[in-house]
């Protein structure tokens, strides 16, 4: 004869079993889906959002998220091209798109910079700040920076080039960006770094648009201009969507 722990068992393995049942009912089918048309993509430290699993309808840009919530500029203080403090607390208020390079680098740099400096020129003003922080900053001297920067007649009042402390900006890079800044001596010019500009609200947010499956891009590729289009290993241009996420910025703060 069934004791009462015993029909107490059998009464929540079937509770168990059902709420099995209408998980996969309900889970399963629209996971598969996902996984056939190819949207489901591995997670990343960059963002815990469930975005990435399954994706979003929301047409505003997505906040970036973190252990600790949406994730927020870190504090930083350095030397621009005009010999001038910048911190992060300067930039409350603006939109913000950011990046890493060094003026002696020979590969992707240069597109980058031009990149910059046409973003500059495009969003001319005080609402909009593009800031590149230089990874060589022993040779970047403020007067090496404001003379890179004038080889790509970018409007001077928008695009801040940074330099500081090496242990500073590499901290800032890998923990604050979760970017590549480093020195190797195998890598053309003997640093690498990644070739992505951040993009970040006026409030000190990270934000990023989605891609076609609701995944947050992260990051907008740095290394391919308009006029280029795609690069040589069939990667698209992004700059025209950061463009057009900047103004969404911008609205947002009207």
């Amino acid at each position: 004869m069934p004791t009462a722990s015993k029909s107490s068992k059998k009464t929540t393995y079937l509770w168990v079993s059902i709420i099995v049942f209408i998980f996969g009912v309900v889970t399963i089918p629209s996971l598969v889906s996902r996984i056939k048309k190819g949207a489901v993509v591995d997670n990343n430290r960059l963002t815990l959002t469930t975005d990435v699993l399954y994706g979003s309808n929301d047409e505003t840009l997505t906040y970036l998220m973190g252990p600790e919530g949406a994730r927020q500029i870190p504090n930083f203080s350095f030397t621009d091209q005009n010999g001038n403090i910048l911190s992060a607390g300067d930039l409350k208020g603006k939109v913000v798109v950011l990046d890493f390079f060094f003026t002696t680098c020979p590969t992707i740099c240069p597109i980058m910079s031009k990149n910059m400096a046409e973003l500059a020129n495009e969003f001319k003003g005080d609402e909009v700040v593009f800031i590149s922080i230089s990874i060589n900053p022993f040779y970047d001297t403020p007067e090496r920076l404001l003379s890179y920067q004038n080889k790509y007649l970018a409007d001077t009042n928008s695009w801040f080039l940074l330099t500081g402390q090496r242990e500073e900006i590499y901290a800032l890079a890998e923990k604050g960006f979760f970017m590549v800044a480093q020195e190797n001596e195998a890598a053309p010019g003997g640093f690498e770094h990644s070739g992505l500009f951040a993009l970040i609200d006026s409030e000190g947010y990270f934000r990023s648009s989605k891609d076609d499956f609701g995944n947050p891009l992260i990051y907008y590729r740095g290394t391919i201009t308009r006029e280029m289009g795609v690069d040589s290993d069939g990667e698209t241009e992004q700059i025209s969507q950061l463009v057009a996420d900047i103004h969404s910025l911008l609205n947002e703060k009207k």
